[in-house]
Parts: C-alpha cells; structure tokens; sequence
C-alpha cells in the first residue's frame, strides 16, 4: 500500500519525510480500534475498483485521493465525519502542488459520501466514487453478510433495539432509492443484487 501511496503523491510532493509522515497517519487511522469495515481493507478495494474501471476514470490522482482520506476520520456516533475527513485532506494537499481547484474536488467528493443518494452538484469521477463506496451491496450473499457483521461491530456499543431501529431506517432509504448507482456499468451489474442483499437484511431484523 505504501508503494501505491507514494506512487500517487510523489509527483505532487518531494518532501518524503511529509509523504511518509502522512501515510503512517492514514494507516494509524484507518487501523483504528474499532475499524471493522471502515478501515485499510476498504481503502485497497476501492483502489482496486479504480483498476478494474480505470476506462471510467477522469481524474485518477483527484479521485485516488478522496479515496485515501474519504474515511481518515470515523466515529460511529459522528455526523462530521465526511466533513472533517474532507478537512484533513485539505489540509495535506495544501502542501501539495496540486492545483487549488482539484484540491477542492478531492475535499468535494469527499464530502458527497455523507449522502450517497442524495442530489449532487456533478463533477469529474463523483459519480464513480459513490458507486464504488457502495460497491459491496452488490456483493455475493455471504461477503454482503460480512459487511452487514462488520457494520454492527463498529456499533457494538449500540443496544440491539436501537441498532435495529436505525439500520432499518437506513436500509429502506437506500431500497427507496430510484436508482441506487449513478454509473450505467454499476447499475446494470450490482442493482439487482444489492436490493435482493438489502431485503434479506432488512426481513432479518
């Protein structure tokens, strides 16, 4: 993971010792205690995604940025999470020579991850990205069932009747969507699986 790390974000900042210095931060971060699904294994699917739809990308550096910081920050118990993930990758790419208006498409997409399906102003890759977060509902049965474990282990602190009441808030929004990926190729291949996972969670609640 270094490697790619440095393979991104050397062309946009000789200093190694601040190169280095931030990715033992993300990583410290991201292997958190209580990083069960938000976590580096996350971050590598992601990038993964990246390469296997790398025709779709606009702007790799851009989105590949978001994608390390766009979780750097996560308390469960949070709503400021996106924005001060969004933050901390201000603050990093400040240092960079990244041009100041992809410096603020990194903290933008970012920022979109709060709200999934809501409405967004477009921009180059957002749509992608969100599909790529969203990925994983998509997924074969049994690894959307390890999601949904590793979503309640970051919640363990939750009682179960609460955790019920507010997972099942999220799951009938994210079925109420029209259209739960933005991007044609995601739509087409995950849409219909990631209801039939959503339903089957929500009927085991």
């Amino acid at each position: 993971m270094q490697t790619r790390w440095n393979a991104l974000v050397s062309p946009l900042l000789p200093d190694a010792a601040l190169r280095d210095a931030t990715y033992q931060q993300l990583v410290a971060a991201y292997d958190g205690p209580g990083r069960y699904y938000h976590n580096l294994h996350h971050v590598q699917t992601l990038l993964a995604t990246v390469d296997e739809y790398v025709e779709l990308v606009k702007d790799r550096p851009v989105l590949e940025l978001a994608i390390w910081f766009h979780d750097a920050v996560y308390d469960y118990l949070s709503s400021e999470n996106e924005t001060r993930s969004a933050e901390l990758a201000r603050q990093f790419l400040a240092r960079t020579n990244l041009s100041l208006e992809r410096q603020a498409r990194v903290a933008y997409l970012i920022e979109c991850t709060a709200h999934h399906t809501a409405p967004h102003a477009p921009a180059p890759d957002l749509d992608f990205f969100l599909d790529a977060d969203l990925r994983v509902l998509g997924a074969e049965p049994a690894a959307y069932a390890e999601y949904a474990r590793q979503i309640r282990q970051e919640y363990r602190l939750v009682p179960n009747f609460l955790y019920r009441r507010g997972r099942r808030k999220v799951l009938e929004q994210l079925l109420n969507t029209p259209e739960l990926y933005r991007t044609a190729e995601f739509r087409e291949r995950l849409d219909a699986a990631a209801r039939r996972n959503l339903r089957a969670e929500l009927n085991g609640l």
